[in-house]
């Protein structure tokens, strides 16, 4: 059973929480991402996603040049261990009702796991599953 630190994002992007809604959703589309972690110098403070910018940002009306993403930012960021099951991280995300998980070791966020993320490892899990069985045939046992 493959672990969530096999299908994590290594090396997650991070940023103040000073930083404006504006400046973290450009980020967040260079960097092909839907999330950032929001750090206060080394301290992890929480976590910021394009759905918090979308329901609590841009929904609210207000300027998104003014806003900050610790005043949207989940916190704090729900977490799972490493070496945990990529089936336990989806049914933490389903019983949470989040969409990203921090991924820890030793008590230290080291990756980010998110449904799209799960949703691929699904994809290639049944797609090696398809091609498995399309390769492989009963042998015909019959008389000569």
């Amino acid at each position: 059973m493959p672990t969530v630190s096999q299908i994590m994002v290594k090396r997650p992007k991070s940023i103040g929480p000073k930083t404006s809604i504006a400046s973290a959703a450009k980020l967040m589309k260079q960097a092909r991402v839907s999330s950032l972690l929001v750090k206060k110098g080394k301290q992890l403070t929480g976590i910021v996603t394009d759905t918090d910018i979308v329901r609590r940002a841009v929904a609210s009306g207000k300027p998104l040049g003014k806003l900050t993403v610790e005043k949207i930012m989940t916190t704090p960021i729900c977490t799972i261990e490493g070496t945990q099951s990529v089936d336990d991280a989806q049914e933490m995300m389903a019983e949470l009702g989040v969409r990203h998980l921090g991924i820890t070791k030793n008590g230290d966020i080291v990756g980010i796991v998110s449904v799209r993320d799960l949703l691929l490892h699904y994809k290639r899990a049944a797609q090696a599953r398809k091609a498995s069985e399309e390769t492989y045939s009963e042998p015909k046992i019959g008389q000569d």
